[in-house]
């Protein structure tokens, strides 16, 4: 582990960190937000931030304004790369595949397979990398954006007990039904659509055990709505199997960090109220 940045922030700090990510076989980089409280050792729960398509570390963290609600909430904030980098991971010249675009799954097919392991480092490998390092709980909650959200959402639903909360912005909800997720699931996870099911939100919530209430917004005005994100299927999925959501539809708002910044507040509530009991 190595530290790279480091700024003072909203009474805590802002800090970058690398480290030799087993899990992808690379190197890898995560932002880390810690509250006053945990720059002084007393362990505070942790909210993990999942960006989206084209994303880095410094998405969130520079953008998002973020740092001001987990400093009045008390939490550390986590917001990792979105894939696995470097000269030898392999790529896609398309924004869409390959580096920065990870899907937050388990790659099964070449040349992917050898590094696109996102879910088990966001996941397992980061939480307790970050749980050993710094002075974090093991309370975690997830949230994120798109590609990040989708990532938020099959996350939590596929480890029921290990997240108090989640949401998400713009959530692409069912990628075996859109572009996005057709294109990257077919290259990681092969032709095999039943493989599909196991990273797709609206397959998941279909046989959830655990019914961790969702929270996702999503702006009226964003590009991707109709073609990419269908959050619809999400509320019929979520409404045949009497899972909670709270889908909150936007007028005016698109797909861009002016978007999450408007409401983030309400998610760091959202998390903040899971977190202290």
């Amino acid at each position: 582990m190595e530290r790279v940045e480091q700024h003072a922030c909203a009474g805590g700090r802002q800090e970058v960190w690398k480290h030799r990510s087993d899990v992808l076989n690379c190197e890898m980089k995560f932002g880390i937000f810690l509250p006053e409280a945990a720059t002084q050792g007393d362990p505070c729960p942790v909210v993990y931030w999942l960006s989206g398509l084209t994303c880095t570390e410094q998405n969130f963290i520079t953008k998002a304004g973020a740092q001001a609600h987990a400093a009045r909430h008390g939490l550390i904030v986590v917001a990792p790369d979105t894939s696995p980098r470097g000269d030898g991971v392999a790529d896609d010249p398309a924004y869409d595949l390959g580096q920065g675009a990870g899907f937050y799954l388990n790659a099964t097919q070449g040349p992917w397979a050898a590094h696109y392991r996102m879910q088990d480092y966001v996941a397992l490998e980061l939480p307790e990398l970050v749980e050993r390092h710094f002075a974090a709980q093991s309370r975690r909650s997830i949230m994120g954006h798109s590609m990040g959200g989708h990532g938020a959402l099959i996350t939590a639903l596929r480890h029921p007990g290990r997240y108090q909360s989640v949401s998400a912005f713009s959530p692409i909800v069912a990628p075996s039904q859109v572009p996005w997720g057709e294109k990257a699931f077919t290259a990681y996870l092969g032709e095999d659509r039943q493989a599909w099911a196991e990273w797709d939100a609206v397959e998941l919530i279909r046989h959830a055990t655990e019914r961790l209430p969702l929270l996702v917004d999503q702006g009226e005005a964003d590009e991707f709505l109709v073609n990419q994100l269908r959050p619809e299927l999400l509320e019929q999925a979520c409404r045949a199997a009497h899972h909670p959501l709270t889908l909150r539809r936007q007028p005016g708002y698109d797909h861009s960090y002016y978007f999450i910044a408007t409401f983030l507040a309400d998610h760091f509530a959202h998390h903040a109220r899971a977190l202290s009991f």
